[in-house]
């Protein structure tokens, strides 16, 4: 029998699903992905299929370790890490869904949200949760199809129908019904009592929402049960569960207080680790668990979500044709020396952090005849640096930390003129490690430490290597002043919706 090796892991993101096989130096070993259909069927409104999630899930898993010949024996453990906020609403005895998961970016619990803040507004469960009442969180999507889908409400309040987002639907099926989610997920819902850590009965309440729906919350690093009998890993433990991007966090060793990292996906994810004191924002940032491991004390984190990033150079490919691929948006950049004077301002789905505008729409601004899709693909890109930065200012008026260096990873990392722009208008180094999905790694490294493969967070410092380092090279006086146009562009969006 060979001796096991390795840590699998499954990153159920946004665009796609991934696993990823890792050794103990954190090197990918092996990896497999696949996309998956993005439903839209009105504006504002995004669903995924549970089921097709599950399906590819179990895809790439086989995939992943047929590529790298390795069998479950290989296996030690399994990490999941997910697309946070997105819901899903199964049924208890069967496991089907009663509708599509209604994804992070979707906006049609707008009114819901309205009408539930009252007089207080958004700010009325920030104390308790750490999140404005938004659209963005998994508590009003699962109030929504409660109210919207044919005997949900009646089903649910007879104890019919489990409730969670996609990392507790990924474990109930590669376990037999194991009904779990971890402290960072379970944060992401707006249900959570941040001191607590557990549901608050409540805002549960005030949602209208059961609470035998809701998942047991568990920290991030521990056994939650062993893969069913027929499934592609029979018998290994699932042990590590992180929302995406605390995930990333952890990956990028971001341990210590004081410590930040910015993951470039689908939108844009900044987290800096506050220590085992919640933080509570005034300038527009989350506060949120970064990760729980074992017994040990959680560890809190402020983070600033950016909605569209990727998914802008994606629309640029899909929606306008002016790219083939995403990797051609760098070349294209390239053709120009500068923006032209035009800036993209991608509020499909309103603004997050820090100004939180559900009613921004997306605009492009400063166009002259002199623009071409050269200066739109520098204005695309450019736009994820100046959304950085606007983050980044509020966590500094927040915590008093001032940035020295910022770490990234996700996939827009291998795009060098973004990498170098973001030095340039942030003023500080940006380092990119080696292992750049960093993501799939922090979800492997919190199983690997439940069940011994690795002894500590020691290992994981150990392991974190640079690949490259941007330096800032621009005069200070043109990042303020391209800083200063974005601001007016983004003006320009509010009161549109």
């Amino acid at each position: 029998m060979r001796v096991i090796q390795y840590i699998a892991a499954i990153d159920q993101g946004t665009t796609s699903s991934r696993c990823m096989i890792f050794d103990h130096d954190g090197a990918v070993v092996s990896v497999a992905q696949k996309e998956h259909q993005q439903i839209l069927p009105r504006a504002g409104w995004v669903e995924h299929d549970p089921k097709e999630l599950w399906i590819n899930t179990r895809e790439v898993v086989a995939s992943a370790l047929a590529k790298a010949d390795l069998t479950k024996r290989d296996i030690a453990a399994i990490g999941i890490t997910n697309q946070r906020e997105t819901a899903v609403v199964w049924d208890r005895n069967t496991g089907e869904p009663v509708y599509n998961a209604i994804v992070w970016q979707d906006t049609r619990t707008d009114e819901l949200c309205t009408r539930l803040g009252g007089d207080e507004g958004p700010g009325l469960y920030q104390k308790r949760t750490g999140l404005p009442l938004s659209t963005y969180f998994a508590g009003p999507k699962v109030r929504w199809i409660l109210d919207n889908v044919d005997g949900a409400r009646t089903r649910a309040d007879a104890g019919e129908l489990c409730f969670g987002t996609i990392d507790s639907w990924i474990l109930w099926h590669i376990t037999e019904g194991t009904h779990v989610t971890d402290v960072t997920n379970a944060s992401r819902t707006l249900l959570m009592n941040l001191e607590t850590l557990d549901w608050d009965p409540d805002i549960c309440a005030d949602f209208e929402i059961p609470l035998s729906m809701l998942p047991e919350i568990r920290s991030s690093s521990e056994i939650y049960g062993v893969g069913r009998p027929h499934g592609t890993l029979p018998g290994v433990p699932v042990a590590g569960i992180l929302g995406d991007q605390q995930a990333a966090t952890f990956g990028q060793a971001c341990l210590s207080e004081g410590e930040a990292k910015n993951t470039y996906g689908t939108g844009n994810f900044l987290l800096l680790n506050t220590g085992t004191t919640p933080v509570h924002s005034k300038h527009g940032l989350l506060t949120t668990l970064c990760y729980k491991i074992g017994n040990a004390p959680a560890v809190y984190a402020l983070e600033g979500s950016v909605a569209v990033t990727g998914s802008l150079v994606q629309w640029l490919r899909d929606n306008l044709g002016i790219i083939s691929s995403a990797e051609d948006i760098e070349p294209l950049a390239n053709s120009v020396d500068d923006n032209g004077g035009a800036y993209v301002v991608p509020a499909f789905s309103g603004l997050f952090a820090p100004r939180w505008r559900p009613d921004a729409r997306g605009v492009i601004a400063g166009l002259t005849r002199f623009v071409n899709k050269g200066h739109l693909a520098r204005a695309a890109l450019e736009a994820t640096a100046y959304q950085t930065r606007e983050v980044i200012e509020a966590m500094r008026a927040d915590s008093g930390v001032e940035l020295a260096s910022l770490k990234v990873d996700g996939g827009m990392v291998v795009n060098e003129t973004l990498m170098q722009f973001q030095a340039d208008i942030l003023g500080v180094p940006v380092i990119r490690p080696v292992v750049s999905e960093t993501t799939a790694l922090g979800a492997a490294y919190a199983a690997g430490l439940a069940v011994g493969f690795w002894s500590g967070e020691q290992d994981i410092r150990d392991n974190w290597a640079m690949d490259k380092r941007w330096e800032p090279g621009m005069d200070e006086a043109e990042s303020t002043r391209l800083f200063a146009e974005w601001n007016k562009a983004v003006e320009r969006t509010y009161d549109w919706a």
